[in-house]
């Protein structure tokens, strides 16, 4: 009896240690996204003679191998996770190195994607998130400053930290992935602040951004003619670039078509009717707006905006300098990766292909998103085994 009274204690005791809200959030918007696939998909794969229920079955599959690979994460000893940091970084770097050899795949004109096997693929860019978010706490943590939030980093610590982002993120612009170098450059500008740094190197970060963002507009523009066009079509819809141009305008009709109340799961016209290109993956909100409305998208910010909330609240309460960076960089990368996904779908960011966070189809995306909740949920665990040994 002593035994099974203790085991139960454990038990609870271990289910105490995860934040449900972040988690019970996470899982909702995945299981609304995948419902929301099956409904862009159906009707396509009906016309292949194929099962209309494939791509939701597959989605739940990506769930579920996310949820294991986020738990395991969570329970990795603090320290542990400290000692891998830069094993984990480099096996992204090798990822992403792989992608530009001739292994790499080349979708919709980036060659992004790693080819396992028949229908089988993986985009390390994604993992690159996780790797970085790890390694920039690791780093600025660390470097003679360790437990320290008032002793900021010095001038060399910061400059070998952009030389540690500028590495993939180099690499990432090869294949080209522009969105995924810019919700990198978000969140390490995020990680830098709150480690302590001067204002001088956050406005230095900003600034190399916003010239970023003049030299890709400009007549020396290094970017692709397909990337060219998006941007083109964010500053005039109206451009002559027709089908990029096509696919974001039909995404905002699709989302104001549902009105508060939407019309209905499966029965949106321009989704059932394949109006909106990639509404499975990027697009997926458009889905969300026509058929579940406004409604059902406010419920989805909601659920968004919980997690950013509560990773907000672990980072205030994390034990340590180097806890508190993860959980800033994972919050700042949902926030903004969320932010230009739905803002693309609506106008007002340019198409940059991101996917939306626990939502898009894909393996990559969700799999890099529950190592993320993951790492949160770690976090929570430090902070509580702190609180109790205090």
């Amino acid at each position: 009896m002593t035994l099974l009274t203790n085991s139960r204690r454990r038990r609870s005791a271990s289910l105490a240690e995860l934040d449900w809200v972040i988690i019970t959030s996470a899982l909702l918007l995945s299981i609304i996204g995948s419902l929301l696939v099956w409904s862009a998909t159906r009707q396509s794969l009906v016309d292949q003679g194929a099962n209309s229920a494939q791509y939701f079955w597959r989605q739940l599959i990506n769930i579920i191998i996310g949820v294991v690979l986020g738990f395991v994460l969570s329970r990795f000893d603090h320290r542990m996770l400290r000692a891998y940091t830069p094993i984990i970084y480099g096996l992204s770097l090798i990822g992403l190195i792989v992608v530009l050899s001739p292994l790499g795949v080349t979708v919709h004109g980036a060659q992004n994607w790693i080819a396992l096997g028949p229908n089988v693929t993986v985009q390390p860019s994604e993992f690159t998130k996780v790797a970085l978010v790890t390694a920039l706490a690791f780093l600025l943590a660390d470097k003679g400053h360790a437990g320290d939030t008032e002793s900021p980093p010095s001038t060399k610590d910061i400059l070998f930290v952009l030389g540690v982002v500028a590495v993939p993120v180099l690499l990432i612009l090869l294949e080209p992935d522009l969105g995924t170098v810019i919700i990198i450059g978000i969140t390490s500008i995020c990680v830098v602040a709150v480690s302590g740094a001067s204002r001088k190197w956050i406005l230095g970060m900003l600034a190399a951004i916003v010239a970023g963002a003049l030299l890709a507009v400009s007549p020396l523009s290094p970017l692709k003619d397909f990337q060219l066009a998006r941007i083109t079509c964010f500053v005039n819809p109206g451009a002559g670039v027709r089908d990029i141009c096509f696919q974001q305008i039909q995404s905002r009709v699709a989302v104001g078509a549902g009105g508060v109340v939407g019309q209905g799961l499966f029965h949106g016209q321009q989704t059932q009717g394949r109006f909106v290109s990639f509404n499975y993956t990027d697009s997926v909100i458009s889905v969300a707006g026509e058929e579940l409305g406004l409604l059902g998208c406010l419920a989805i910010l909601g659920l968004l905006t919980a997690i950013i909330w509560r990773g907000l609240v672990i980072a205030h309460r994390a034990p340590d300098l180097f806890s508190r960076l993860v959980a800033v960089g994972v919050v700042c990368w949902f926030a903004f990766q969320a932010f230009e996904n739905i803002g693309m779908n609506l106008g007002i960011m340019p198409i940059t292909g991101v996917p939306l966070p626990f939502m898009s189809y894909g393996g990559s995306s969700m799999f890099a998103c529950w190592l993320g909740i993951g790492l949160l949920v770690n976090v929570h665990r430090a902070t509580r085994a702190s609180i109790l040994r205090a």
